[in-house]
């Protein structure tokens, strides 16, 4: 068979094969009757999910802070830091997860880190003591970070049970299981 009718066939068979539908999982983050916001939330993946990182995502640095203060990647995913402010930083993490250093830049440039293990980094300024963020990568495509109100949304997640993890700072790192599937996507976590 030539090559090109090879590639049809079996796209046909693909496209004739039935795939299981996702769901997207809803859910809310919370410590006693709060709303605990910016909590990176994520779920194990089976074995063989193979789901490119997203090329690009930023990490700005402006009125000398850092934007998103929260951010979860997958593994080997580009990180830029641009610096968008009005003074020089110098953007580094020597614990745990990722360790680098930017060295000293000036505004309007942007370096890059690839987080390429999992991990939970920690980002300072050393110029500037008050600046901090965390970077948490995962080896899984399925995660989200919480908006301001604990709410929080994943898309797309085969049917299954998985066990899922919860992380923010200052507290425990929280971990469980969730059936996704009709009738049940939906994962309320809570800190005491």
């Amino acid at each position: 068979m030539r090559p090109g009718l090879l590639a049809v066939a079996v796209l046909a068979s693909i496209a004739g094969a039935r795939v299981p539908a996702a769901f997207d999982l809803h859910g809310a983050t919370r410590a006693g009757n709060r709303a605990e916001p910016y909590a990176v939330v994520w779920l194990d993946a089976p074995q063989g999910i193979t789901q490119a990182p997203v090329s690009k995502v930023v990490l700005d640095q402006r009125n000398l802070d850092f934007f998103p203060r929260i951010l979860a990647v997958r593994v080997g995913t580009v990180v830029e830091f641009p610096n968008n402010d009005r003074v020089f930083h110098n953007v580094f993490s020597f614990h745990d997860g990722k360790r680098f250093d930017l060295g000293l830049y000036p505004v309007g440039t942007m370096k890059r880190v690839t987080f390429d293990h999992p991990g939970l980094s920690r980002i300072f300024c050393n110029i500037h003591p008050n600046m901090a963020a965390h970077v948490m990568s995962l080896d899984t495509p399925y995660f989200t970070v919480s908006d301001a109100d604990g709410r929080f949304a994943m898309a797309a997640v085969p049917p299954g049970t998985y066990t899922y993890h919860a992380w923010r700072p200052g507290r425990a790192d929280l971990t469980g299981s969730v059936v996704v599937g009709p009738g049940a996507s939906s994962l309320e976590i809570r800190w005491r």
